[in-house]
């Protein structure tokens, strides 16, 4: 054989050597494209449940490094830097990656003195591609540039594995060490072991392409490894996120049964208890009505002994008669205002003085203020108009007076008052009744107004809360304060009439 012929079967076996590297960097690049569409995919659809950018932008760097190394040789050898930085930056990012697994970040003066790293590798590289006979140097370059980040790598894996022992982190963890150690023996055999002397990236002797190739595999497989860490933690989540809806389900149905539990009690309660209620309420009105009826019935029985003896003048039976109808009346207005209370109905409002109210009232209680002893101090303006039914707002009045004066007869109170004020206030017509007693205790002040409550011994809690219903039927308030040195003081505010 020739020397032109040897000559020409080595450099066709060089050609051809070469162009399989390159179409084997294009191979991978292309198997790190469809991984990287796969794990842009996966950020999209789970950014929001903590998916990492990271893992995308690591095996879309991977992708393009291959790329690169691929049509380097095509093209310009300038691809070469392209191809290694974006290696090493892949590489970079897995360590940004494992980190937030571990719930850990940098500060953003770390992140900048990192980033250093592959800002200098690009040019140190680029500077070394064009001096001759430099292959060696670039590849101690990136190999011991690599082999440092896969060494914080698994340092930050078994860091994470502590609390997630799960196979694919051990396989990480395995990838990572098999990758680690195939690139120091690489860089060992690159710069010591091989004898070859015509020595660059798509000629490299056998074993050095073997292990270059064995990195890569290695490097795919652990992208893999991430596909399947990030699959297996969605399928975990869709598994809890299933079992909190079928544990929610069944707590919806047992709420339910215990709401349609609870409604069967309240209705047996409120069965059971309608007697008892009624009982009550019925209790409460014949208590109001008892005033008046009781009054009467001691007219009557007045009127009946004078009768009997002859000895009743016209002055005495006019007076009877009249305190009579004056009871009639005011049993009647309770009447009308309990019918009210539950029919709702219009009530037959008239402008009226409210110190003549007033007075119609101390009329009636006249006897039983004297008889226990009790003060009247009366400060009431002149022209206080009101827009109200005026047997209704008696009773307002009355009520409270009769509660004052129980109060003051059940009291040690030597000097026993009640003082009455009526003043205008803004748009309104201010009306206060207060005692020197002993007021009201303090349990009792919270449900004051409310139905069935009375701080009475007799009382059946009816009183306090009918004066609160008519109030404000006409657009009034009634509310209670306790009384300057003692006592009980209410207060009522009604419109004043246009």
């Amino acid at each position: 054989m020739s020397f032109k012929t040897t000559l020409s079967m080595i450099f066709s076996n060089i050609w051809i050597m070469e162009s399989a590297n390159q179409i084997f960097f294009i191979a991978f690049s292309l198997i790190g494209l469809g991984l990287f569409l796969s794990a842009l995919h996966q950020y999209r659809a789970n950014r929001v449940d903590g998916f990492s950018i990271y893992w995308p932008l690591s095996v879309g760097l991977f992708s393009l490094s291959s790329f690169s190394f691929g049509i380097a040789l095509w093209t310009h050898k300038f691809f070469l830097t392209i191809a290694n930085t974006s290696f090493i930056v892949s590489v970079f990012l897995l360590i940004f990656l494992y980190r937030s697994w571990n719930q850990r970040s940098f500060t953003k003066i770390q992140v900048s003195l990192l980033w250093l790293i592959p800002i200098i590798i690009f040019f140190l590289y680029d500077y070394l591609r064009v001096l001759p006979d430099s292959f060696k140097h670039r590849v101690a370059l990136i190999t011991i540039t690599q082999e440092l980040f896969l060494v914080w790598q698994i340092w930050e894996l078994r860091r994470y594995y502590k609390e997630d022992r799960t196979i694919v982190v051990r396989w990480l963890i395995f990838l990572s060490a098999f990758t680690l150690l195939g690139e120091v023996c690489r860089t060992l055999w690159v710069l010591f072991g091989s004898t070859q002397t015509n020595f660059f990236l798509y000629a490299q002797d056998a074993l050095a392409l073997t292990l270059l190739w064995i990195g890569y595999g290695s490097t795919i497989l652990v992208y893999v490894a991430l596909g399947s860490f990030y699959l297996e933690k969605q399928i975990r989540k869709d598994n809890q996120i299933a079992n909190a809806l079928k544990s929610t389900k069944e707590e919806n149905e047992k709420i339910t049964e215990l709401l349609k539990e609870k409604e069967r009690l309240i209705y047996g309660l409120m069965k059971a208890n309608k007697t008892a209620a009624t009982g009550a309420l019925s209790a409460s009105i014949a208590h109001e009505l008892n005033q008046p009826l009781g009054a009467s019935n001691l007219n009557i029985q007045f009127l009946k002994m004078k009768l009997e003896k002859g000895v009743l003048n016209p002055e005495l039976g006019k007076e009877i008669l009249n305190s009579l109808e004056q009871d009639n009346k005011r049993a009647a207005t309770i009447v009308r205002s309990l019918r009210s209370i539950f029919t709702e109905g219009e009530s037959n409002s008239q402008e009226v003085q409210l110190g003549n109210l007033i007075s119609s009232v101390l009329d009636i209680v006249k006897p039983e203020l004297k008889s226990k002893n009790i003060q009247i101090q009366l400060r009431v303006d002149e022209g206080l108009m009101v827009q109200v039914n005026s047997s209704e707002i008696e009773q307002v009045i009355l009520n409270l007076l009769n509660n004052a004066i129980q109060a003051l007869a059940n009291s040690g109170t030597l000097q026993r008052r009640i003082a009455i004020e009526a003043i205008k206030a803004d748009k309104f017509v201010q009306l206060s009744i207060s005692d020197n007693g002993e007021g009201v205790p303090a349990q009792f002040k919270p449900q004051l107004f409310e139905l069935l409550s009375t701080t009475k011994q007799t009382g059946m809690g009816l009183g306090l809360w009918l004066c609160k219903h008519i109030v404000t039927r006409y657009g009034g308030s009634i509310q209670y304060e306790d009384g300057v040195g003692g006592g009980a003081r209410f207060v009522i505010k009604l419109p004043q009439a246009h």
